[in-house]
């Protein structure tokens, strides 16, 4: 009796954990989808599209100029995007911050990636996408086909994004 009991209740918690993945990658999906209509200004002025990023593998990094481990990851960011440029790969780096305060950054930091203000619906989307806490720096990584394949909160690496770009290419 015992052990059905055991039984009966580790297949549920293996069916709630199954849904809840499913739950995630249905809630992840209908986000991603979300994103391409999305517009960021950019602190020079103009605005930059995501509808002009899909079809491509992509790494959206949320940053500040007063956060020390955003500033740090930046030049990761803009190796891997620089070395993976001809497999397609773009990075954005979207900011939460003031724009002057971008502008007097980029002015200082040759910034070779795309920037853009995140503005009320790139934080929004940021919490959609797991970013509760609102912390930074937060990346997320789509492959091509806009699905979300990582997501992390803290400073990146760039072997770390190596990895990523492999799990990706692999999936194919």
């Amino acid at each position: 009796m015992v052990g059905a009991a055991v039984g009966l209740a580790a297949a549920a918690a293996g069916g709630a954990v199954a849904w809840w993945r499913y739950r995630e990658a249905a809630h992840d999906a209908q986000a991603a989808g979300a994103l391409w209509s999305l517009r960021f200004e950019r602190p020079q002025g103009g605005t930059l599209a995501m509808a002009d990023y899909r079809g491509r593998p992509l790494i959206i990094n949320f940053w500040a100029t007063w956060c020390a481990p955003c500033l740090r990851e930046l030049p990761a960011l803009q190796r891997f995007a620089r070395e993976h440029a001809p497999q397609g790969w773009q990075v954005i780096a979207l900011a939460v911050d003031q724009p002057v305060a971008v502008l007097e950054f980029m002015a200082r930091i040759k910034l070779e990636l795309p920037v853009a203000m995140a503005g009320t619906d790139g934080l929004e989307w940021q919490r959609t996408m797991g970013n509760r806490a609102g912390g930074l720096p937060f990346s997320v990584v789509l492959d091509p086909g806009g699905r979300v394949r990582q997501r992390r909160l803290g400073e990146s690496h760039y072997d770390e994004l190596v990895q990523w770009a492999s799990e990706i290419a692999q999936a194919k």
